[in-house]
């Protein structure tokens, strides 16, 4: 790296040691040694991630990856998803933030622009990129509007419905009631009728039943996961999608939302519309963060529409037979789920941009993925560690399939990346929250969408 620093190498070990030993104190992370001297030979190498479950899968990647390489250390640190970006953007900022860190397709496009990430094509280590050895589009979303390369996949996830048979049952249903669901956001064809059923109110009455009381609900039809902000992965984005509706105009890097598409705006009716007909939770019922596996945890929601990165917080629920069910199919005649995939990213404050790279290539590597997949809490992007992944939950009693078959059969749309994130959230997120609490119409989303637009004309 051309940044002189004795100054700043010196400072980011002694933070990076403290950091790690607070982390340690407080998550039970292990593996967090000392930094070697500088006349010693050794690198030591910081990686972060904010995941807990996947800490000890990294931690045995970092094992194997040191064995492979003598002389260079790794130290797996993990921040819960808020404080994560808070410390590492503060470190990026200061030059003392960690060499290789777990990226998001909503964070990274700002980190280019600002220039604190090194191109992957431009280190020896992974010159030769080759995202053809994952999952089918993943290392697309990493390609920079440069050309670059600036993420290793990591992982992916699609979206599928977490139930609890017991509630199935009690509703006379069975898990094949869920089976080749349809959806369209004029009357919510057959799973609109099943949400209808699974809703009890506090008398017991259901909401397919007269008498059904939507001003006083034990139990709703579907869980909430908020408004969506502006991508809904987990909220509106499979049904939206699965009118034909796209987000841009471009699958990658696009610079025209389509948030006053009438398929779009129709989709998000449907959605909150559920709230006055009693079968989903009201925004001020939910509250700001609302936790949608605690509402099926604690039967205050029946279907719980959830990303894969959950399927292990859903499957520690106490009381809960567990099962998973695919997403309905919307006008097109199939489902669709938004298509997310993680990367590992390079600082380019880092002191050893080559052992970086190192590492990085090591984390995309079949070795590392089918590790990180036999852990069974993600689906890695390689997909041998697809396979091991899958084979993992089956082993846990978990059907995945509704997840990978997404990714199979190609019904998956990928996630919007573009410019000037921060600046659709600011617009985005005020609008979509006062669509849930009904204080604003749908069609408000039209003025929404010029505005989000004229960004990419006034910051390109």
């Amino acid at each position: 790296m051309t940044t002189p620093s004795t100054l700043r190498s010196r400072s980011s070990r002694l933070l990076g040691t403290v950091l790690c030993a607070a982390v340690a104190s407080v998550v039970g992370l292990v593996g967090c040694a000392a930094t070697p001297s500088a006349d010693s030979g050794e690198v030591t190498l910081d990686y972060w991630l904010w995941e807990s479950l996947q800490v000890p899968g990294y931690q045995k990647c970092a094992a194997g990856f040191e064995a492979e390489n003598p002389g260079i250390n790794v130290r797996v640190t993990q921040y819960g998803w808020a404080d994560y970006w808070q410390k590492l953007t503060a470190g990026l900022v200061a030059g003392a933030g960690p060499d290789v860190f777990a990226d998001h397709l909503t964070k990274y496009p700002e980190f280019v622009s600002r220039g604190v990430l090194l191109p992957l094509n431009t280190l020896e280590a992974t010159k030769d990129f080759d995202g053809s050895v994952f999952q089918d589009g993943l290392a697309d979303l990493w390609v920079g509007q440069d050309g670059q390369q600036y993420g290793m996949p990591k992982d992916f996830d699609t979206i599928a419905m977490f139930y609890n048979n017991d509630v199935l049952e009690e509703a006379g249903m069975t898990a094949a009631d869920l089976d080749n669901l349809q959806w369209n956001p004029e009357d919510g064809g057959t799973f609109e009728k099943v949400i209808a059923r699974l809703s009890i109110d506090t008398n017991g009455v259901r909401g397919d039943e007269d008498g059904f009381d939507p001003a006083n609900v034990a139990t709703y039809g579907l869980a909430s996961g908020g408004s969506g902000d502006t991508n809904g992965q987990t909220q509106w984005a499979w049904l939206a999608a699965a009118t034909g509706w796209e987000f841009t105009n471009a699958p990658v890097w696009g610079d025209h939302y389509n948030y006053d598409d009438p398929r779009f705006q129709a989709s998000i009716a449907w959605l909150f519309g559920l709230v006055d007909k009693g079968f989903m939770p009201s925004f001020e019922s939910v509250g700001t963060a609302p936790d949608p596996v605690q509402q099926l945890g604690s039967g205050s929601a029946a279907i719980s529409p959830n990303g894969s990165w959950t399927i292990s917080s859903y499957g520690r629920l106490e009381g809960v037979d567990l099962g998973i069910a695919k997403i309905p199919s919307g006008p097109i005649g199939h489902p669709v789920s938004m298509y997310n995939g993680l990367g590992d990213s390079i600082s380019a404050q880092t002191d050893h941009p080559e052992e970086a790279a190192e590492l990085v290539q090591y984390l995309g590597s079949d070795a590392c993925q089918i590790v990180i997949g036999k852990e069974g809490v993600v689906f890695p992007a390689r997909p041998a560690g697809t396979a091991a992944a899958t084979a993992a939950f089956e082993a846990k009693g978990f059907d995945v399939s509704p997840f990978t078959d997404l990714v199979a059969d190609k019904y998956t749309v990928l996630f919007p990346v573009t410019t000037n994130g921060a600046e659709i959230l600011s617009i985005m997120k005020p609008v979509m929250d006062g669509i849930y609490i009904g204080s604003q119409d749908v069609s408000s989303l039209t003025t929404v969408n010029t505005k989000i637009n004229d960004l990419f004309t006034t910051n390109p």
